[in-house]
């Protein structure tokens, strides 16, 4: 039986995002949420730009040209991953953080629905389920120790801070499918890692700079504090470097909608720290819906094994 390379890729896309959070959420002692969020794309650059001279290095390539479809589908990726952000964020000031987030985790659900109905892709039927039994356990672990009845869900469903993160999950999606297409609109003979960091770089850049420049028109004064604090957020850009990485190698290599379902094995790991590390007991609804993602991540990557 062969594993395919997405499968380890996206793995350790899910690790270095679980490591960049824990970072990234120290730096909300001294930086707001928008800074927070800036310093990822900023102080990725540097090492964004140093991979991708290492492989076209190793491989002895030069860059391909650039076409207008790719620079635009990559700006529309990072305004979409922006955007999704802000809204996340949103949800976390209406006082309900685990509502925001649980629904913001249904972006790989989303994908499914928009690869199926608008792209007409066809995915194995092992692995739909896959991913809807691991974005129900990311549900079930999100509202552990909550009311579950239908009525108390719907209640949850309609109250802003779901709406907030359902649109946060969609404008996610978007930003996957944008980035998947942006790889797809090079030449085919560019290799998928080399297709990733070209992805990655132009994308951040592209981030920065929307963002950086908002930031010097409205937020100047944490736009400093960002730069100031180089020391604590480099860590923060170069584990989002990493990440981003392995997730638009993924998104070159397989659909979308089954990277982001087996990465949702990334609340395991969150999980794994928070027990063994943290000596954080889990409950035992929390133990169910930890099996459910595992089972779910486990039929994902099972579905494009031979």
């Amino acid at each position: 039986m062969s594993i395919p390379a997405w499968i380890p890729v996206t793995i350790a896309a899910a690790v270095f995002q679980v490591w960049r959070t824990a970072l990234q959420a120290r730096l909300r002692e001294s930086l707001s949420a928008s800074g927070a969020g800036f310093v990822r794309y900023l102080y990725a650059l540097p090492l964004d730009a140093l991979m991708l001279g290492l492989a076209l290095w190793w491989l002895h390539t030069g860059l391909p040209a650039l076409s207008a479809q790719f620079v635009v589908l990559c700006l529309l990726g990072g305004l979409s991953q922006i955007v999704g952000t802000v809204l996340l964020i949103t949800a976390f000031g209406l006082r309900n953080f685990v509502v925001g987030t649980a629904y913001a985790k249904t972006e790989a659900a989303q994908l499914v629905v928009i690869s199926v109905a608008v792209y007409g892709v066809s995915l194995p039927l092992v692995a739909v389920i896959g991913i809807l039994l691991a974005v129900a356990g990311v549900l079930l672990l999100s509202f552990s120790g909550r009311g579950m009845t239908p009525r108390q869900l719907l209640a949850a469903s309609l109250q802003p801070a779901a709406l907030c993160g359902l649109g946060a999950g969609f404008a996610f999606a978007l930003t996957a499918l944008a980035l998947r297409q942006a790889s797809l609109s090079l030449p085919e003979t560019v290799p998928v890692m080399l297709k990733a960091l070209m992805v990655l770089l132009v994308t951040n850049v592209l981030q920065t700079l929307a963002q950086g420049g908002y930031m010097a028109w409205r937020q100047r004064a944490q736009l400093h504090r960002c730069l100031r604090d180089w020391r604590r957020a480099a860590p923060v850009g170069a584990l989002s470097a990493l990440g981003s990485a392995g997730w638009f190698a993924g998104f070159a290599m397989t659909h979308v909608a089954l990277v982001r379902g087996l990465g949702q094995i990334e609340i395991l790991f969150t999980f794994l720290v928070g027990h063994f590390f943290l000596r954080e007991r889990v409950r035992r609804g929390e133990a169910a819906a930890l099996a459910l993602v595992a089972l779910g991540v486990v039929m994902i990557a099972a579905a494009d094994m031979r």
